[in-house]
């Protein structure tokens, strides 16, 4: 599986959206209610973005 701009993992009750791809990192939105939008902007490694969406299901 690849990371692409605008996906959305779903993990429990916390959606994370990625927002800003780059080669070493992602910049991404953890989310409540998809609806609404609101949520805190994070930035992480690649790595560590991996780890923290391991066990993760991907949004259509």
């Amino acid at each position: 599986m690849r990371l692409q701009q605008g996906q959305i993992w779903q993990q429990g009750e916390i959606s994370l959206r990625i927002v800003h791809l780059e080669r070493l990192k992602v910049e991404y939105k953890a989310v409540t209610n998809l609806h609404t939008n609101e949520g805190t902007h994070h930035k992480a490694t690649k790595k560590e973005f991996c780890r923290l969406i391991k066990g993760a299901t991907l949004l259509p």
